[in-house]
């Protein structure tokens, strides 16, 4: 919880929960240790919402024991909480916690939420984390892709990132009775990422710290580069867009080290004035959002990234910005072309990003207001509190 999808992807859903009369019991393995002001910062936020917090040290090394020891803690723990407090469901986000869950399950009769948040053992092998050569790893691989079908098979609710994803699943035919799944994207909170709470003041501080002029164009990125992100390929757009807009610069806002960044662009022949990487806390992120005329991301687009949905893209729309993306990633696709959000790049081409760019003016036409509209039908975070309530409440009797 400590970390900031911790503090996006599940504390808001959890507050909106608590507010709708649920009485939640929150494990988490954590990096931070306990005395930290992060860690302090989140207990104070929960008890706010009076969510009981139960977190746990995270273990990192070595790569799979460290992993089933805090699973024998995660366990333990759950089974003294279900005791204690009647619990009545179990939600686990991710495949590690089922692996919990699905135990909790048979032996005290709680309710199972698989909250699979994407084809884990999948995805480790498209990132290039685990190597099927490695028959250590080709054993996990299988071991989680056997326990998969059994968490959906048997879980009272799955909840998937994406239509693509359930799709997928219910084509596998793993059971005759019907599986419950709902489909509950990566939600943004669209009080937070709203253009007209931009303080202007702000911004203009901003732009006057960022070097960055009124005829100055805008293109933005959000978030980490990870695994899955193209740093190469988005590089290789701006640069295109930089040929038709010499004013142009591309602005991360990103936790990375600037000085790879800069070291990718100077490869590509861009240069180094027409970047600005900086870190920046989810407040500021709005004000620097707004900074940019048009945000952009590539995803990989492998099998796993079927069930993917970015969390930047709803506050991305959120803010009223139009979206450059590539195609065959999650909802992506039907999304953009739904909310008449942005555009998608089929191929990782020059021709492809030069239709892109010159489609720019066009998107540079839509109402904010109507982005924004469409992150409310996609990404609202009340709206996936609803849903979650939903579900919670078709498994509680009485």
């Amino acid at each position: 919880m400590t970390d900031p999808l911790g503090q996006s992807q599940v504390i808001p859903y959890l507050q909106g929960l608590s507010l709708k009369g649920h009485e939640i019991f929150l494990i988490s393995c954590e990096k931070k240790p306990a005395d930290s002001k992060e860690h302090q910062e989140i207990n104070l936020i929960l008890k706010g919402y009076n969510i009981k917090w139960f977190p746990l040290k995270y273990t990192s090394r070595p790569a799979i024991l460290s992993t089933i020891f805090d699973l024998v803690k995660i366990k333990h723990l759950a089974v003294k909480v279900i005791k204690e407090h009647a619990v009545e469901i179990i939600h686990c986000r991710s495949y590690i916690a089922a692996l919990a869950g699905i135990s909790m399950k048979k032996k005290y009769g709680v309710k199972f939420i698989f909250d699979m948040r994407g084809f884990y053992a999948d995805e480790r092998i498209d990132g290039e984390i685990w190597n099927l050569n490695n028959p250590i790893y080709k054993s996990v691989y299988n071991y989680f892709k056997k326990k998969e079908k059994e968490f959906l098979i048997n879980a009272d609710y799955t909840i998937s990132l994406t239509e693509q994803a359930k799709k997928i699943i219910l084509n596998w035919n793993l059971t005759s009775k019907p599986l419950q799944i709902e489909v509950i994207p990566c939600c943004a909170d669209l009080e937070v990422f709203d253009k007209n709470k931009v303080n202007e003041e702000t911004q203009t501080c901003w732009k006057a710290k960022l070097n960055i002029g009124e005829s100055d164009f805008i293109l933005s990125y959000l978030g980490s580069l990870g695994t899955w992100y193209m740093p190469n390929e988005m590089l290789d757009f701006f640069k295109v867009l930089l040929k038709k807009h010499d004013n142009a610069k591309f602005l991360f806002i990103t936790p990375d080290k600037p000085a790879d960044i800069f070291e990718m662009a100077i490869r590509k022949g861009i240069p180094s004035k027409h970047i600005i990487v900086l870190k920046a806390t989810r407040n500021e992120v709005p004000t620097l959002l707004a900074l940019s005329q048009v945000s952009i991301f590539f995803i990989k687009p492998v099998f796993s990234k079927k069930a993917s949905s970015p969390t930047k893209m709803g506050e991305i729309m959120g803010m009223g910005i139009p979206v450059i993306c590539n195609s065959n990633v999650g909802d992506v696709d039907a999304i953009v072309e739904s909310s008449k959000g942005g555009n998608t790049v089929n191929t990782f081409e020059e021709s492809s990003y030069e239709k892109s760019v010159d489609a720019i003016p066009e998107l540079l036409q839509i109402d904010p207001n109507e982005i924004r509209i469409g992150a409310e039908k996609f990404y609202s975070l009340k709206l996936g509190v609803e849903k979650y309530d939903a579900v919670y409440r078709s498994l509680i009797k009485g």
